[in-house]
């Protein structure tokens, strides 16, 4: 006897659940300044578009309380985070308290830019695709800075990790 369509899709979705908790991804704060307020958030869906012209896309829900700052800005900030970020990660992924503290300053266009993180880039929102209760955010690099480099802050099956080398080099 074939399962109810709603029973299907309940365990279908928990399996795409496992499947992503199980992609390792790295760890990155998004910023922005909308009417003259910081506002930020942790992802791990932060991926390179092209190199030529240098872009970067990032995905996010729509109920987020950061959407209508990135909706309704021009410029953000992406910070890829390594492993002594971890407190900042949780910061922005847990707390409404994200910017007090000096652990930032306004950087080029205005983008909020955390300090003592691997690398940060600075790009102009060129695209905001929207698709149902989630928005795909592509944006043009316009500055950025490479600190010192350092081990990359993973997120994987609902943790923080550190990555661990192989033997095996490309």
């Amino acid at each position: 006897m074939p399962q109810p369509a709603a029973a299907v899709e309940e365990s279908f979705s928990q399996t795409f659940r496992e499947v992503f908790r199980r992609h390792a991804a790295g760890v990155a704060i998004l910023t922005v300044n909308y009417g003259g307020r910081p506002y930020g958030f942790t992802a791990t869906s932060v991926a390179s578009l092209s190199v030529e012209p240098p872009r970067f896309t990032f995905n996010m829900s729509r109920t987020s309380s950061s959407w209508p700052a990135v909706a309704n800005s021009t410029y953000l900030g992406v910070h890829m985070l390594g492993l002594e970020n971890r407190e900042l990660a949780e910061r922005f992924a847990r707390t409404k308290d994200r910017f007090s503290g000096d652990h930032w300053e306004t950087g080029p266009c205005g983008v909020p830019l955390l300090k003592d993180v691997p690398a940060y880039l600075v790009g102009r929102i060129e695209v905001r695709l929207s698709f149902e209760n989630n928005a795909v955010v592509v944006v043009d690099v316009v500055d950025g800075s490479l600190g010192d480099e350092k081990a990359p802050l993973l997120y994987h099956s609902g943790s923080y990790v550190r990555p661990h080398p192989i033997e095996y080099e490309i």
